[in-house]
């Protein structure tokens, strides 16, 4: 009896381990996942974490080798020297959402600059010579000239406004998924050709435009050029304990 009570419990024991280690290769191939898909460093630092309190709830010595390769790989990831992703993206949004109330460069209208009235004159001016001279300026105020800062504004049908509209918000959205994905190359020139489209469909002068053209600018300084560890070794650990256990 003695004898079949050890063989069960050390039968027991396997079956726990093997779930054990089923439980932390599935967490950490979770985190390498993140890392080399998504570029995604916080969910890989989530997984490898839940791992990491896993092993500490199972209180097992064997296991120490695991969780210090774990413990490893999560200071390796906290030293990074990570881009404010969660910021960058929510300023990319914004761009995103005030793309439909932005001005068109073709829509500029002459700015009508105030009148001055020549004040300096001594002698007393009489009624009908004020009055022509009121009517004189109303008159050139009909006809104004302004300058406009591109030198060939593209006019678009109200249909081709829709779609450059929407292709502009795409380029954001591309944009903002090189950033999750760690694609400094595509988020830079997806940027570049957003300004581009920016600064020659839309209207700089107003504050909306220079705001976007300037957000997008100081986005496209942001360094994603970023080698990422991977946790290749952590995982032959891991099957290496699993072959051991059978």
């Amino acid at each position: 009896q003695q004898l079949a009570l050890e063989s069960m419990y050390q039968e027991l024991s396997r079956s726990r381990d093997e779930r054990l280690l089923a439980e932390i290769e599935q967490s950490v191939a979770i985190a390498a996942q993140q890392l080399q898909l998504a570029g995604n460093v916080e969910a890989a630092l989530i997984a490898l974490q839940s791992a990491d309190a896993r092993l500490a709830m199972g209180g097992q010595s064997h296991m120490l080798p695991l969780r210090k390769l774990i413990n490893r790989d999560i200071d390796r990831l906290k030293a990074l020297p990570l881009a404010d992703v969660p910021g960058i993206s929510l300023r990319l949004e914004g761009v995103v959402g005030a793309v439909d109330i932005l001005p068109l460069a073709f829509e500029q209208r002459a700015r009508a600059e105030p009148v001055v009235k020549n004040k300096l004159a001594v002698a007393p001016i009489g009624y009908w010579e004020t009055l022509g001279r009121d009517m004189w300026d109303e008159m050139k105020q009909l006809i104004r000239v302004d300058r406009i800062d591109q030198s060939d504004p593209a006019l678009l049908a109200p249909n081709q406004v829709f779609f450059l509209r929407e292709n502009l918000k795409l380029r954001l959205i591309n944009a903002r998924l090189a950033l999750l994905q760690r694609d400094g190359k595509t988020y830079r020139e997806e940027l570049r050709q957003a300004r581009i489209w920016l600064e020659r469909y839309f209207d700089i002068r107003e504050k909306p435009v220079a705001i976007a053209v300037t957000t997008l600018k100081e986005l496209a300084s942001a360094d994603l050029s970023l080698e990422l560890p991977t946790l290749g070794e952590t995982l032959g650990s891991i099957r290496n304990f699993k072959l051991a256990k059978k």
